[in-house]
């Protein structure tokens, strides 16, 4: 194993450390950064997927007078140590995970930090990739890489009770049990893990200030760490796509490649995704052969969210079950940790460990996803013990023994002794697994042949590089579907150019003289004196949904000629009648009829709208996937329950007309009465909408995880 790593191939360099350590789960992680800051004497360097100023380093008491939170700690050390500069540099996140993240990040560690507190978030990426690297430097004497950012929801200790006072993130709320692995490295090891950092920031944020060196004589390490390895060679391995002048780096997905082929006994895994096209070829090309390793594999029971579920879930279950039908010779095993019975409880892996026979070690920041091996920034620390390395042999078992008896509940004796005791891994595991509370389960990845058939292949969800546009419009409309959808949006800017070139004609031309204003004001008092008026509205929007003419344009017409409150009810009621109304000339029609209209949309939307019943027609109201006619008619030749239709027709939306509603008649009032008031009121009421859209953004959000779960 010790002539493993090739520089420049499967690593970007081979250096020296004096001291290393795996620092096993978040509670003893952030107690070490705790430690190491307060002996910093020149520069912080912090790099991750996410930093959250707000959380807790330590839990117990223990800070010794400085503060538990990560902002508040570093001001501190920026206004006692005059020389001492610091540079936190967070990806440049996706909206998408917006609602995960701190708000207003650059406000709170740039703004609001001390003067040498430095704050940048990093897109020089490609799009769709992230910066997923999670690298921690002090005084280019001290490093730390691997799995975990400093940010919410990471903290827990390794006993991961599953309830734990102290496991709250930052507003208070708990979070399920989590686990992580880091490595920390010191010498020349932890100086090339600072060039790195320094290459990060300067090519997203411009050139570093200058700033003193440290102290020949400082030392950061902390001393909540005993050192695993002593004068150790230490593996950097990157990921990095190809962007402007970054040129592309695959040692991540290499040296995986290099290490599989090597195993002859044993290869252990902890990840949290599994779908890697080329760890799965590998694995499955060792797995057929009569005298190859053992592949166990622990992983999270589900791989995050309602988003990873419906995705990552999906593809890893495709990829278990390739693996399982080349595992000719009963040698995989696949896991995932459970921690409690009753009620059931499983831990979150989010480790990126792999252990090879007794002779390698790696830890880092790759999932074994396609993106991980080409697309986003990853960066890996690797260790190899050749056959005479016997100390350094020895510190990988206990390492790899400790992990699997933190998940089993027992001692890493215990597992060292199995280990001895049977002929291979697996057998030292189910040996110790029992009916315990705490275990070892094996992975159902089963998944229904209709999930399998909605989720796309992997080459969209999970690329190893970056997606061509013409591919996604290709997947998410078909191209027999692309001309109507062209035209489609050819006529909504017809439309809105006709509207601006309608309004400018009125203003600046002699239009507005020759049209009588006061007749259709006339007419609009007209229509609003006549008592059949709601019969006429509701039968004005079944008839608009035939033709398809816009439910949005209808609600603006009601509000401008009935006003607000009588507005919002029409509005509704006729909404809510049009989509009744086409849901029951759809189940008329029949699926045959509608599919020569609808085409593959409609097995899409059918088969969407089945799954849950209410929820789904609310979240379709809220969360418009296709237009208001073609989701009202579908429905109808869905399985969906004409109860749940139409009562979650009206839910659903319900905030939508408010919003429209609300929006139409401040918008109509600044027209009429262009005054500071009006001005004032319509800019109050886009922002009373803005905050009851994210509002119900955040409810969508925790009803879709209950739902999930």
């Amino acid at each position: 194993m010790k002539t493993l790593f090739q520089p420049s191939q499967n690593c970007h360099r081979l250096v020296k450390a004096h001291r290393a350590a795996v620092v096993i789960d978040g509670a003893d992680y952030f107690r070490a950064l705790h430690q190491a800051f307060r002996r910093a004497v020149s520069s912080i360097f912090m790099v991750g997927w996410d930093l959250h100023s707000e959380v807790r380093l330590l839990r117990d008491g223990s800070a010794e007078g400085y503060p538990e939170r990560l902002g508040e700690l570093i001001d501190r050390l920026a206004d006692e140590r005059p020389d001492l500069q610091i540079y936190l540099l967070s990806w440049d996140f996706a909206m998408i995970y917006a609602m995960e993240r701190e708000f207003f990040p650059r406000y709170k560690l740039k703004w609001r930090s001390h003067d040498r507190v430095h704050f940048g978030l990093d897109a020089h990426h490609p799009i769709g990739a992230s910066q997923h690297q999670k690298m921690v430097v002090i005084d280019d004497a001290l490093a730390f890489a691997g799995g975990l950012d400093v940010s919410q929801w990471r903290w827990d200790t390794s006993q991961h009770r599953p309830r734990d006072d102290r496991r709250v993130d930052p507003g208070g709320q708990s979070y399920p049990p989590f686990h992580d692995v880091q490595m920390v490295v010191d010498g020349p090891a932890a100086a090339a893990l600072g060039k790195l950092v320094r290459e990060r920031w300067t090519r997203s944020e411009g050139d570093l200030p200058d700033f003193s060196d440290p102290a020949e004589d400082s030392d950061p390490w902390p001393a909540c760490l005993a050192p695993d390895f002593r004068d150790i060679q230490v593996a950097i391995a990157r990921t990095l796509p190809e962007y402007k002048e970054q040129r592309q780096v695959q040692e991540v997905r290499q040296l995986y490649l290099d290490s599989i082929a090597a195993a002859r006994h044993s290869i252990y895994i902890e990840n949290q995704y599994l779908s890697a096209h080329c760890i799965g070829e590998a694995l499955e090309a060792r797995l057929k052969e009569k005298d190859g390793p053992e592949v166990v594999v622990v992983m999270p029971q589900q791989t995050g969210g309602w988003l990873e579920q419906h995705t990552m879930d999906v593809l890893r279950a495709r990829l278990v079950a390739q693996l399982r039908a080349a595992d000719h010779h009963d040698r995989l095993r696949v896991y995932y940790a459970r921690l409690a019975k009753d009620p059931h409880c499983a831990l979150m892996v989010h480790a990126k460990v792999m252990i090879i026979d007794d002779g390698f070690l790696r830890v880092g920041s790759s999932n074994l996803s396609n993106r991980s091996m080409g697309l986003d920034s990853e960066c890996d620390l690797a260790i190899a013990a050749g056959p005479a390395d016997t100390a350094a042999r020895e510190t990988i078992a206990a390492v790899r023994a400790r992990l699997i008896g933190e998940h089993l509940g027992k001692k890493t004796e215990d597992v060292l002794r199995a280990v001895e005791k049977h002929a291979g891994l697996i057998s030292a595991i189910e040996s110790l697994q029992g009916d315990d509370e705490r275990t070892l389960v094996p992975l159902d990845a089963e998944i229904s042949p209709e999930v399998d058939d909605w989720v796309p292949e992997s080459e969209l969800l999970d690329p190893e590089e970056p997606v061509a546009p013409d591919k996604l419009v290709d997947h998410f409309v078909s191209p027999e579907q692309q001309p109507s959808a062209f035209r489609h949006a050819l006529k909504i800017l017809i439309l809105i150019g006709a509207v601006i070139g309608l309004a400018a004609l009125w203003r600046w031309t002699p239009l507005g003289e020759w049209i009588d204003i006061e007749s259709a004001r006339a007419a609009a008092e007209w229509m609003q004196q006549q008592p059949l008026a709601p019969f006429f509205v509701t039968t004005a929007f079944v008839l608009g949904g035939l033709i398809a003419i816009p439910v949005t344009l209808m609600i603006i017409a009601t509000v401008v000629v009935f006003g607000t409150w009588k507005g919002l009810l029409y509005a509704l009621a006729g909404s809510w009648l049009s989509a009744v109304a086409l849901f029951a000339i759809g189940r008329w029609m029949g699926r045959d009829t509608l599919r020569r209209f609808a085409g593959s949309l409609l097995n899409r939307l059918s088969r969407k709208l089945s799954e849950k019943g209410l929820w789904t027609v609310i979240t379709f109201r809220i969360v418009p996937v296709a237009p208001f006619s073609v989701i009202n008619l579908i429905a109808g030749v869905s399985e969906i329950r004409w109860r749940d239709y139409a009562l979650g027709t009206l839910i659903g939306m319900l905030p939508g007309v408010v919003a429209v509603v609300l929006l139409a008649d401040r918008i109509a009032a600044s027209l009429q009465h262009p005054d500071l008031g009006q001005i004032t009121l319509l800019l109050a009421s886009i922002a009373l909408v803005g905050l009851g859209l994210v509002g119900l953004r955040r409810w969508i959000k925790k009803k879709r995880s209950g739902t999930s779960s």
